[in-house]
């Protein structure tokens, strides 16, 4: 199979093209696993964290790609929950041991044990994969290939997020950054919670000029002051700056979900200028959202397809995925970026 793999860390700014295109045998499925064609794969920040080593994988070469769309194309040994030919998505949960306190508990999200798809196990950015039959999710049939591809990272983490949040109708609720996550958690918003205002921070103007198209109450710079203090703000940001900027702009008793695997390094220095009466005071919380379980992505997929939540995508072709990448870290971004795996051959 052909595939898109990284070999080494590397920063993408000085390394425009840091993924390779090779050969690579066809995965063969083991014991209640299946193998998917992929049609489609949509690109994460969480793939920059990768390649320029915040969470690296487990070793190198590597295939990257947690938000797999695609077909059950072949079955191994007593793997009978997805039929041949079904189509399944595949996001960052690949598995875990099924036997801790936190899968006990419902929280498999925290397992110690937990295998990230595209870091621990290999991922999408190629024509095959395998995966345990039990991280596969039938797609609801009212979304194309592309548009189902973020709502297994960026929809289920964003779903999760609006949960921990602990909104409630009528409160406001603050976004910083405005990607692919936070796009489709405006829109679930605005259906859940009709009385609530969103108001949207964010670095360019073209993101912020979409957050008022898709309905949100008010934009601004990510410096800018709220014009009014929010219940929760939901940060999906790789910068530190904008946590405590989202902190100020808190009500009393508000929260505070981070919504990242990792944040980059260049403004770190700005957790220590934290002031505590104005930034945390007034029993304000500050949570972090780690990874997601099968349960947000379930869930998000029959929430989406009821509305329905049709995410905006950007579509590349497979060979384009370096271009992809510099993109993202460019911050061109509007709505999702996908790629396509149509005409390898």
């Amino acid at each position: 199979m052909k595939a898109a793999v990284l070999e080494k860390i590397t920063n993408v700014r000085d390394n425009p093209r840091p993924l390779s295109f090779v050969e690579l045998p066809d995965p063969v499925p083991g014991e209640r696993q299946i193998r998917v064609r992929v049609s489609a794969c949509g690109v994460c920040h969480t793939e920059l964290d990768e390649i320029e080593g915040r969470t690296p994988p487990v070793s190198f070469p590597f295939v990257p790609g947690h938000q797999i769309v695609g077909f059950v194309e072949k079955q191994g040994p007593n793997a009978v929950k997805h039929a041949a030919g079904l189509r399944v998505g595949i996001g960052w949960i690949g598995s875990s041991c099924g036997k801790c306190r936190y899968c006990l508990g419902g929280l498999e999200n925290l397992c110690p044990d937990f295998k990230a798809t595209g870091r621990d196990l290999p991922g999408g950015y190629a024509q095959y994969v395998v995966v345990d039959q039990e991280f596969a999710f039938p797609i609801p049939p009212v979304f194309s290939d592309a548009q189902a591809a973020p709502l297994l990272c960026a929809g289920a983490i964003g779903w999760r997020s609006l949960r921990l949040a602990g909104l409630r109708d009528g409160e406001s609720l603050g976004l910083t950054g405005f990607g692919a996550s936070a796009h489709l958690v405006l829109t679930l918003t605005r259906h859940l919670y009709p009385r609530s205002g969103i108001f949207v921070f964010a670095r360019s103007a073209r993101e912020r000029q979409f957050a008022m198209e898709l309905g949100a109450s008010w934009s601004g710079e990510t410096t800018d002051k709220s014009p009014k203090t929010l219940a929760a703000v939901i940060d999906t940001t790789p910068a530190w700056k904008p946590v405590i900027e989202a902190l100020e702009n808190l009500a009393p008793g508000g929260r505070l979900v981070i919504n990242a695997i990792r944040k980059e390094e260049t403004d770190r220095d700005q957790m220590l200028r934290m002031d505590y009466p104005l930034h945390l005071w007034q029993e304000k919380e500050l949570k972090s959202v780690a990874n997601v379980a099968r349960r947000d992505i379930e869930e998000f997929l029959a929430i989406a397809s009821r509305i329905p939540i049709i995410p905006d995508v950007e579509e590349y072709p497979f060979a384009d995925a370096n271009r992809a990448l510099v993109d993202l870290k460019e911050g061109r971004i509007r709505g999702a970026k996908v790629l396509k795996m149509e005409g390898i051959v």
